[in-house]
């Protein structure tokens, strides 16, 4: 298995990963290995989803792209907030 090494984190966000950490009963490592699972494995589906919405709306006649647009600006502003 592979290391990561983060430099230069700022001192409130290693605070809040600790306590994140024993919320969730977990050591400090394995809290920030389980955020960056779920961060990956978050996008990985959202882009599968996003595919299979796509194609169902060209067998459908075609995607409305002003709506697939705001599902964009939507998606990034949901992420921007986390």
């Amino acid at each position: 298995m592979g290391q990561l090494l983060v430099r230069d984190l700022d001192d409130e966000i290693i605070r809040r990963l600790k306590r994140r950490a024993v919320a969730h009963g977990r050591s400090a490592e394995a809290e920030h290995r389980a955020i960056l699972e779920e961060a990956l494995r978050v996008r990985a589906e959202d882009r599968l989803t996003a595919a299979r919405r796509f194609l169902r709306e060209l067998s459908d006649g075609g995607p409305d792209s002003a709506e697939m647009i705001r599902a964009q600006r939507d998606a990034r502003a949901l992420r921007d907030l986390a």
